[in-house]
């Protein structure tokens, strides 16, 4: 067969098997991340050289335990196995095992197997067996399925180009399995011979798969949908027993493959220090203790070590500013430059040292098979709440980005326990606040030490989330009690051996998450930026004109220096702007909050995104200022109450801003993504509505009984 009709190679394997560390050795940085089409799972492709002319496509797909799902996506994988003619039907599957869960992850090997879809196997994690090439004997799994076998480590690096050369022996001689390790009974037969009029694939195990998951399945016709179904009931095809009858004789015929081939089980050198430290990490009582102090340390770093990078960025592009102005001289395509691009282009680029630290903790969290404790250890206590174990995932993801974690929550079985997660899953302060919170925090309290060890900016900030997390609760306590269902989940994880985070995984996943935020948050902040700088600098009509006129008037009658009175115009100018008529519109509204109408612009501009709003201010107060050597937190902290000497961003004020950002919905891509999960317009609006009003209210509360 020609080489180069065979590039698409499938990595498929369990969840935790180390999938995704082998992906990430093998195609480096040539990958990049998509969706697959018409769904908003996560779709990762790779390109790597097993030599001088065979290139590889490498598609990385979802974790599955099963051609049985019981997600969203693994539903994906069993989508692409069951369609030979689709885009992403694989001509060759890399199927990865974790040697210290050999039992359970030859469960789904052995299905794909008997799709006769040409496969390599990879024992993966060797390196945490003592002694592994006298204690790991693969031949009885060679003798199981006639495919060769690859033992590595990810974590080391162990036998990978060994693993290239067998991937380049498979795609130049392709082998087909022969004979099933899963027999067909007559029952079975009955509805799999009844559907050859409608689908009839040479291969029976497939035709099988698809009669189990017909209804679904988005390659299956709805006519062919029709007739499957009524096949299905005629013939007596009994979807669930079925099921349950081929994963217990597959169980069956793995049990003793197993046995064969660990030598011992007391061998797995790692085990040991799991169950030591699990002890402590998931006892009842001192396993939240753990989390919090992991959560606290988390704010604790975010604040402290990433303000050095963000004072220099800040003081860059202040500098920058300044000097771009000085070489162009006046005009509006300086302006332009230092009041629209640059202002928006440092609105984003200040706080990815804060992003890459939230993420970066994140990801070590999840290397090391902490997370996995996490659902567990909160499984019931969450269940109290409606929701479950599970959707501590999706929660703690939403530190990073709530769109994610709400895709996550396809691992959730429940319908009402995932409805829950996802309505209360925006209330996690995601990375996207950080900017807001960032800049506002600085107005409440001081940069100072608590106990001369803590960061005081760093405790709000970690009152901020807890705020946001307490929140959640409560709403899903209310939810849990709104939302009527019989169903009770259950939940079945995995929890992995301990293990170092691999440095190469980490990179790769901060890279990807603070390129998407850098790349998305980036271009969206820079249209808004300049749109809004051009809706601040015109008006209609010449009442900018009058607005210079009636600035300088003021200023010639109450002596102002000419610094004075170029901020005097400035400042007339920009309430005057279409810009300033807009926001004046909604001042009524927003008054009884503390918040003025520039606050009221960044208000619309940042329901885009959260993090927009300081783009906006940047924005707003470049434009209002004639001074261009001061960063966006000095202009801020010199503003003026109007008709007062007192400052517009007291702590009051401050707070109130940041309450109003804790709950606010404010990220119209949640919005699109909880529409998409829950395929309800019903379940957006109330989750817009109820966050809205959380805001609003919580705003005006706190400022009415403070201010």
């Amino acid at each position: 067969m020609a080489t180069s009709n065979f590039t698409k190679i499938a990595l498929i394997g369990n969840p935790n098997s180390g999938k995704s560390s082998l992906f990430n050795a093998l195609t480096g940085l040539r990958q990049q991340t998509s969706n697959f089409p018409g769904v908003t799972v996560e779709k990762k492709e790779g390109i790597f050289k097993l030599d001088d002319n065979i290139s590889v496509s490498l598609l990385d797909l979802p974790g599955c335990y099963s051609l049985f799902p019981n997600s969203s996506d693994e539903k994906i994988v069993v989508n692409i196995l069951t369609n030979p003619n689709g885009d992403f039907y694989p001509d060759l599957v890399l199927y990865v095992l974790d040697i210290n869960h050999l039992e359970r992850h030859l469960l789904l090997a052995s299905q794909i197997y008997d799709l006769q879809i040409p496969m390599v196997l990879v024992v993966n994690m060797i390196d945490t067996i003592d002694n592994h090439e006298e204690n790991i004997k693969i031949d009885a799994i060679k003798e199981f399925m006639n495919v060769d076998i690859v033992k590595i480590s990810t974590k080391t690096g162990y036998n990978i180009d060994h693993l290239k050369q067998v991937l380049s022996q498979n795609i130049l001689d392709i082998k087909y399995s022969t004979s099933p390790i899963y027999h067909i009974n007559s029952k079975e037969k009955a509805g799999i011979n009844a559907m050859k009029e409608v689908i009839n694939y040479d291969n029976e195990y497939l035709n099988k798969i698809i009669l189990h998951h017909h209804n679904w399945l988005s390659h299956i016709s709805p006519s062919q949908k029709i007739n499957l179904s009524a096949i299905s009931d005629i013939s007596g095809f009994q979807n669930i027993n079925n099921q349950i009858n081929e994963t217990m004789a597959r169980f069956q015929s793995i049990n003793p493959i197993v046995q064969k081939t660990l030598k011992s089980s007391k061998n797995y050198s790692d085990l040991s220090v799991t169950d030591r430290i699990d002890a402590i990490v998931t006892h009842k009582i001192a396993g939240p203790i753990i989390f919090f102090l992991i959560l606290f340390f988390v704010f604790q770093a975010i604040f402290s070590w990433a303000q050095a990078p963000m004072e220099w960025i800040e003081n860059v592009f202040a500098y920058m500013g300044g000097y771009t102005k000085y070489v162009l001289g006046q005009g509006w395509i300086a302006n332009l430059l230092t009041d629209g691009i640059l202002a928006g282009l440092s609105g984003v680029l200040v706080f990815v040292p804060q992003i890459t630290l939230l993420f970066l903790i994140i990801a070590i969290l999840e290397e090391s098979g902490y997370m996995s404790r996490a659902v567990y250890l909160f499984d019931g206590i969450f269940k109290r709440f409606g929701m479950n174990g599970r959707s501590i995932v999706a929660l703690v993801s939403s530190g990073a980005c709530a769109v994610p974690a709400i895709m996550s929550t396809r691992t959730i079985g429940s319908w009402k326990e995932r409805i829950i997660t996802i309505m209360v899953s925006p209330l996690i302060s995601c990375s996207a606040r950080l900017p807001v919170y960032a800049l506002l925090v600085a107005f409440v309290v001081p940069d100072i030490k608590v106990w001369g060890f803590f960061n005081a900016q760093g405790l709000v900030f970690m009152g901020l989330y807890l705020a946001g997390i307490m929140m959640a609760f409560i709403v899903a306590f209310i939810l849990d009690r709104l939302i009527k269902t019989e169903y009770k989940s259950h939940l079945l994880i995995e929890l992995p051996i301990y293990k170092p985070p691999i440095i190469k995984n980490i990179f790769y996943s901060v890279k990807e998450k603070v390129w998407a935020f850098i790349a998305s948050a980036g271009k969206v902040i820079m249209i808004i930026s300049i749109v809004l700088w051009f809706l601040s600098s015109f008006g209609p009509g010449d009442r900018l004109e009058k607005a210079e006129n009636e600035a300088i008037s003021f200023a010639k009658t109450n002596n102002y220096s000419e610094e004075a009175t170029d901020n005097l115009v400035a400042s007339y100018k920009l309430e005057n702007s279409f810009a300033g008529i807009l926001g004046k519109t909604i001042e009524p509204a927003i008054k009884p909050l503390g918040f003025d109408w520039k606050i009221g612009i960044a208000l619309i501009t940042s329901f885009a995104a959260r993090e927009v709003f300081v783009g906006t201010m940047a924005t707003i107060y470049s434009i209002g200022s004639a001074d261009d050597d001061m960063t966006i937190r000095e202009k801020m902290k010199a503003e003026l109450r109007p008709g007062t000497q007192k400052p517009l961003y007291d702590p009051v004020t401050s707070l109130s801003l940041l309450i109003f950002y804790v709950f606010a919905m404010q990220c119209m891509s949640t919005l699109a993504v909880t529409l998409k999960e829950t395929n309800s317009w019903k379940w957006t609006l109330i989750q817009l509505g109820y966050l809205t009003a959380l805001a609003y209210f919580g705003s005006l509360i706190f400022y009415q009984i403070f201010s």
